[in-house]
């Protein structure tokens, strides 16, 4: 969730104006939050940018759709119990919790690059956390220039002795070749490639991976922009050929 920069007077305006309403509002009520603009939207939530009513500030409203014979998603649970255990200055804060029949809806801070994101990168692999995730859409980046980590619903805990976890993880544009491959075993190298490809992103303004539609043509991308085909010799053709 790569959130852009808010007017420094229209949050001043939404916040006086809320601030007279706040005597009484209660959390966990939708009521208690204005949706003011879609943000992004994916396959199971949408975000919002909004304001509390219970406060005045900003907030960033994660809104996640339920199934009504499914419940409420097991990642949605998990990113949940992580967002209250890990607490730091680039992880991005949990204010609420809202749930109805239809909906369960994250109520975060809303915060709108690449010191930041390794420094919250360090804390979390320090308290034994893979973010698994990584990708602009998950950073959240205020008008001060403060940058949050967000979306933990794949994040997974790191196990002594060393364990193995599922490939299906990171958008595919920011997943490293070995996890393409089908490693398992991976560590917190799966983060800092996602890193790495953020901060490429950074600097020209568009993925350095996009535009490739599965598995064999991101490896494809990648090794093409990194040159690492002469080395490779005919291992390249075998590494390129869809599983039988």
């Amino acid at each position: 969730m790569l959130v852009a920069s808010c007017s420094t007077q229209q949050s001043k305006t939404h916040t006086n104006f809320f601030m007279k309403q706040r005597q009484g509002i209660p959390f966990g009520a939708a009521t208690s939050y204005v949706h003011l603009e879609k943000l992004c939207e994916g396959s199971c939530a949408t975000v919002y940018k909004g304001i509390s009513r219970i406060n005045g500030q900003l907030v960033a409203l994660k809104v996640i759709r339920l199934e009504a014979e499914e419940g409420v998603p097991f990642t949605a649970i998990w990113e949940a119990s992580l967002l209250k255990r890990l607490k730091h200055a680039n992880i991005v804060l949990l204010h609420d919790i809202i749930q109805t029949k239809e909906t369960l809806t994250f109520v975060f801070e809303y915060m709108l690059f690449m010191f930041q994101l390794l420094r919250g990168l360090a804390y979390i692999h320090q308290q034994h956390i893979l973010h698994r995730d990584l990708k602009p859409q998950n950073l959240l980046i205020s008008c001060l220039g403060e940058l949050k980590l967000g979306d933990f619903g794949l994040a997974r805990a790191k196990s002594i002795p060393r364990q193995t976890y599922s490939s299906e993880v990171v958008t595919l544009w920011y997943r490293p070749p070995d996890v393409l491959l089908g490693a398992t075993d991976y560590s917190s190298d799966l983060d800092i490639w996602s890193a790495g490809c953020i901060f490429v992103e950074m600097i020209q303004g568009e993925p350095i991976f996009a535009g490739t539609s599965g598995t064999c043509e991101q490896l494809a991308k990648i090794w093409a922009v990194s040159k690492i085909y002469p080395e490779m010799g005919e291992k390249k053709n075998l590494l390129l050929q869809p599983p039988t």
